[in-house]
């Protein structure tokens, strides 16, 4: 396998029927802008014989049926599309807000994140509603969406030890990242408050309320609205 400069693509063979390309090796929007190119330039001219693309925050994993290509002959084939990244344009990105009631039972590591940083619940809150987040890729569960970056001020380690149940509907931090859980899953971020907006749903067209490239912010609202949001 060709060994191209630090800030090319990179290619990594990752089992017999997938490539990894790697876009850098750092969490940036440049990264993340070349994986959205190179899934819409593939979605509009597919290659036959690739079955799968899972994007993350700087590389796109492509399963390929292995009776159809070898890696590096897929390979080449790539590079082409990957010299075209510069000419693909990219959709204006969808804007959507998440309301969420912060604290309480909802929010149960609140007052510990507030303590961490020498701020109030009340300023962790502020501060958590006042970023516009990226969506980088979906992952881990369906529909869970993670999103950057957190203000500086908020960047706090994941529990030392995971729950067994985080309820659906919850967000949570960890690291520079945050995000909100689907459904009732073992987890191991901070949480910080619930939405009462479904994430993922089988019966919706779009599966998932959030998709890649999106921009979401979080406005607080109260136990009530809450309720009231629920049962829409």
């Amino acid at each position: 396998m060709t060994t191209p400069s630090a800030d090319k693509p990179r290619f990594q063979y990752a089992s017999d029927q997938s490539l990894l390309i790697y876009f850098g090796q750092q969490i940036t929007i440049h990264a993340h802008e070349q994986v959205r190119r190179l899934l819409c330039l593939l979605e509009s001219e597919p290659i036959a014989g690739i079955l799968n693309l899972h994007p993350a925050y700087c590389s796109v994993l492509v399963k390929f049926d292995p009776l159809k290509w070898r890696h590096e002959d897929l390979e080449k084939e790539l590079r082409k599309y990957l010299g075209r990244l510069d000419n693909v344009k990219l959709p204006a990105p969808r804007q959507v807000e998440v309301p969420v009631c912060y604290g309480g039972e909802f929010g149960p590591d609140l007052e510990d994140v507030a303590s961490v940083h020498g701020m109030t619940p009340g300023r962790v809150v502020e501060l958590h509603t006042s970023a516009t987040y990226l969506v980088f890729f979906l992952g881990f569960v369906p529909g869970f969406a993670y999103l950057g970056e957190l203000p500086e001020e908020l960047v706090t380690p994941r529990l030392p030890t995971p729950r067994k149940k985080v309820p659906a509907g919850s967000v949570g931090i960890a690291g520079n990242q945050t995000g909100v859980y689907p459904f009732e899953t073992p987890g191991g971020w901070r949480l910080l408050g619930r939405t009462p907006l479904s994430i993922f749903r089988t019966e919706r067209k779009d599966l998932s309320l959030l998709s890649i490239g999106d921009r979401v912010r979080f406005v607080t609202v109260s136990r009530e609205r809450f309720a009231a949001l629920e049962q829409a």
